[in-house]
């Protein structure tokens, strides 16, 4: 067995012990409702017979209680590309629970909201929150009392967050997520983003840009860039939450559903009554979680996972921080480069070797925590194959001992950088999070005067207005989840891009988001505290000298500090109407700040 890299297990042991209160009271409480919580043997027949009584030809075998009856929590819309083949599962899973003698219902729906959709627009602001309701709604689902075990249908960027948190409070029931994956390739993302830089400077119009846009998401399917969708993905497996192999096989084909099939079928196998019961909140441990963090960093996979894996951790009890991602940034190396920074898409990576490879790969150089408890094998080991049809019949290799790709795919020992390129950068403006690997290694240090907004929008006049063709750090405050939902700044990426390549020295920093999808600027985001809570951000001024450095760990604003304690803070804009916005104002006003997750939901709960 590979012994453990020792910044790995100390950072482990760290979050074991920082968590060790709060993970003992999340055991006890999974342990309460498996042997006391709602189960169908305690229901009165009146509610039993409410739970079967749409049931068909199942409703015998739910009626009597011996066989496991599986609850699924859908996020299916046929809006959502990545969403739209989950409209046929639940047939599908309820025929594959049968041929085991088990039974599947729906158990509920969750709102699945595009980011693609609305980046740049109103609705973005709900994004962030609509997490929170994913995992209310699955909660609600889940609050029947009628299923052993869970399959939880979901892929895009706050809905595998969401679904998992809710389902953990349920931690007694066996899970496993089942994705439907990505679209075939289209247009190739670098073209699609050279578009989108010309239309920035008015060199194409909407109808070419349009074009290109509908080039590149063309089909049923996830993007196929390495964004929070993806990254996704990546987490659940090497958290071993998936079958081995599923996260990158195309919708519609054979494979997919044989898959699919094969993860019904253990389902079966891992309920309480069975003899290799595995129940969601024993897999989902520390190790499990700094096991998300590491394949996130050697992967350069999205800078929202520090927000969703602080959140999703507390909700098993777990404890995790900034500092965690920061010492195993800087002895975890970049092994991918997948679009945004490389070439290929997810497509290419899956062929380069894919995660079967990843999850080897790490095990070896002793990067990934082996022994897990995972949905599928014996250890983490087992969830480093791929699976192949021979026929009808599904059956597993083992990973490819090299890469077929090595200008995107790599073992630790030959990484692309010796680094995860994920940093926390601390200083007199706060903490924020810098991904570095993203970004040209002589533009990780930036010092600029500071040009200060308070809406992405200003920002973007403010460029068609030549105002930004210098040096410049562009700072977007009141972007934070209290005051405005920390929408994605997705859409300033275009026009900064153009800046830098003009020869300026471009950083953008910011209490909101940045998606890891966002590429080769330097941009420290998810600054915090954020302005509405009183953090620094909200006094800096026009003309300050802002300096921010990955390689150093700083983010500074060069001021004085009687000068700048003086002053007073900027007032933020007026709360925003329409679009729904309004009614997400309790989970404003409630929730805590971005290190911790930006959950209204969990802070009321005091998790």
């Amino acid at each position: 067995m590979t012994e453990m890299h020792p910044e790995v297990a100390a950072v482990t042991d760290r979050v074991i012990e920082r968590s060790r209160g709060t993970r003992r009271a999340y055991l006890d409480l999974i342990e309460r409702e498996r042997e006391a919580g709602v189960h169908r043997p305690m229901l009165a027949c009146g509610n039993l017979a409410h739970g079967f009584a749409a049931a068909g030809e199942d409703k015998a075998a739910i009626r009597s209680g011996r066989a496991m009856n599986i609850g699924i929590v859908t996020a299916y819309n046929d809006m959502l590309s990545a969403h739209q083949p989950y409209g046929r599962y639940p047939d599908q899973i309820k025929v594959f629970a049968r041929e085991r003698g088990a039974t599947a219902q729906v158990a509920g729906g969750t709102p699945a909201m595009c980011d693609g959709v609305t980046q740049g627009q109103r609705g973005m602001e709900l994004s962030l929150f609509s997490r929170d309701i994913i995992a209310l709604s699955t909660a609600v689902g889940l609050s029947h009392g009628m299923f052993d075990g869970t399959a939880l249908l979901g892929i895009c960027d706050k809905i595998v967050p969401g679904l998992l948190i809710g389902a953990l409070r349920f931690g007694h029931l066996p899970t496993i997520l089942i994705p439907a994956g990505p679209m075939p390739s289209g247009l190739a993302n670098k073209e699609k983003q050279r578009i989108r830089q010309l239309y920035a400077e008015g060199k194409v119009g909407r109808e070419e840009l349009l074009e290109s846009e509908a080039a590149s998401y063309h089909g049923a399917g996830t993007c196929t860039f390495y964004g929070t969708a993806n990254s996704n993905q990546m987490m659940m497996d090497v958290m071993g939450l998936h079958m081995p192999g599923a996260s990158f096989i195309n919708p519609g084909t054979k494979l997919r559903q044989a898959v699919t099939r094969a993860a019904i079928h253990r389902l079966t196998e891992i309920g309480a009554d069975g003899n290799d019961y595995r129940p969601l909140g024993r897999c989902v441990d520390e190790k499990a979680i700094v096991n998300a963090v590491v394949g996130l960093l050697a992967t350069g996979g999205s800078t929202n996972h520090a927000i969703h894996l602080p959140a999703i951790a507390r909700a098993a009890g777990i404890v995790l921080d900034w500092e965690d991602f920061d010492r195993l940034s800087a002895v975890v190396p970049l092994i991918a480069r997948v679009y945004p920074n490389g070439s290929g898409d997810v497509n290419h990576f899956h062929a380069a070797g894919g995660m079967s490879f990843v999850i080897a790969s790490l095990l070896d150089a002793g990067l990934l925590h082996g022994d897990i408890l995972t949905v599928a094998g014996a250890s983490l080991r087992d969830h480093a194959r791929d699976p192949k049809l021979d026929g009808e019949d599904l059956r597993y290799e083992d990973a490819p001992a090299q890469s077929f790709d090595d200008t995107m795919l790599r073992r630790p020992a030959e990484a692309f950088q010796p680094d995860g390129g994920m940093r926390l950068v601390k200083g007199n403006l706060g903490r924020a999070t810098f991904k570095t690997s993203a970004v040209e290694e002589q533009r990780r240090t930036i010092e600029a005067p500071a040009r200060v907004f308070s809406d992405q929008d200003e920002v973007l006049k403010a460029f068609k207005a030549g105002e930004l063709e210098r040096d410049v750090v562009v700072v977007v405050r009141f972007q934070g989840p209290q005051a405005n939902g920390m929408p994605e700044l997705h859409k300033l990426t275009p026009p900064l891009g153009v800046l830098q390549d003009r020869g300026h020295k471009v950083a953008l920093v910011t209490d909101g988001r940045m998606s890891g999808a966002s590429g080769k600027v330097p941009a420290a985001i998810h600054l915090s505290p954020e302005a509405i809570g009183g953090g620094p951000i909200g006094k800096i001024r026009d003309g300050d000298i802002v300096r921010l450095s990955g390689p150093e760990g700083r983010l500074d604003v060069l001021v004085e500090e009687a000068e700048f304690s003086a002053r007073a803070a900027a007032s933020p804009p007026p709360s925003a109407t329409g679009t729904g916005r309004e009614l997400f104002a309790f989970m404003r006003h409630g929730a805590d700040g971005a290190e911790q997750g930006g959950s209204a939901m969990l802070a009321a709960a005091g998790l």
